[in-house]
């Protein structure tokens, strides 16, 4: 399966502060938003991304991640021209895709929780049709939400609704066939001149080949859109990373837990940071792999 994450956007909900840099380059407490994303996708195993952003940011994320090989991924770049809806990343991510499954997560999403790895690794496998990933909040009114039956297909998306059916909201964490990209091909824009991923998700649900994976108590998901969303999302993994001595979404100890690089890679990874806490642990990691 090919990984696309999505860092386009011109960030207008956050400025100033995005006037000048992308969202996804803001620090989330200890390290730069876009690790979370690339580590959801590293999780499931995915090594093969495509990152799409805004022409003016993408040298920045190259600076930032380079061709990936530092931990075992393949990264490629692709420029957003203008934001024109989230399906839009198929069109611009259809020769990375080629003619097998897809794995899309925005770039602003945050996603932690226990044994994440293992429901990723089971859902990103055979995918036929497209595989969505609820999580109940308090106000569904303000998301898109789906129900399920009691297996688990999808049997409607609502978004927005007055009267949610359910609680569930749809993150942004996707996976699907190959034929999302003939769908997003024969989308027509909404009333607000954008590709939307509602529409694409409704064609899979009128064909019954969507699922929607519920993440359920235990499990976190958070959108940093807005200066108070980005900072409780830095609050909440500081809380977690100071109470536990673990760090979330760190890059170089993802790939060595997956077996992306070694050990001795890993320090070196570790070693060139080694001025900061951050480096300091990607070491201590390596050291306790080696023994």
């Amino acid at each position: 399966m090919k990984g696309i994450v999505l860092a386009g956007g011109r960030g207008t909900r956050l400025h100033p502060i995005t006037v000048a840099v992308s969202k996804q380059l803001l620090p989330v407490s200890d390290k730069p938003m876009i690790y979370y994303p690339l580590s959801v996708l590293m999780l499931a195993g995915i090594r093969d991304i495509l990152l799409i952003s805004s022409p003016d940011q993408v040298p920045n994320f190259v600076r930032l991640l380079g061709d990936g090989t530092q931990y075992g991924l393949n990264i490629s770049y692709a420029a957003q021209e203008s934001p024109e809806g989230i399906a839009q990343a198929f069109l611009l991510g259809a020769d990375h895709i080629g003619s097998g499954p897809a794995a899309l997560i925005l770039g602003d999403n945050i996603f932690h929780g226990p044994s994440f790895s293992d429901v990723l690794e089971d859902n990103v496998r055979d995918v036929s049709g497209c595989v969505l990933f609820g999580y109940p909040v308090g106000d569904p009114h303000r998301y898109g939400v789906g129900e399920t039956d009691e297996s688990g297909r999808l049997v409607s998306i609502e978004e927005k609704p007055e009267k949610p059916r359910s609680n569930r909201a749809i993150t942004g964490l996707y996976f699907y066939d190959n034929d999302v990209i003939d769908i997003a091909k024969n989308l027509r824009p909404s009333a607000r001149g954008e590709l939307e991923i509602t529409d694409v998700n409704l064609a899979y649900l009128r064909q019954g080949r969507a699922r929607l994976v519920d993440l359920g108590r235990g499990f976190a998901w958070l959108d940093t859109g807005t200066p108070e969303t980005l900072l409780q999302a830095g609050q909440y993994v500081q809380t977690l990373e100071l109470r536990q001595g673990v760090r979330i979404a760190c890059l170089e100890e993802v790939a060595l837990r997956m077996g992306f690089i070694d050990a001795e890679q890993c320090h070196r990874l570790g070693a060139a940071q080694s001025q900061s806490g951050y480096g300091q642990y990607v070491m201590s990691i390596a050291d306790g792999f080696r023994g």
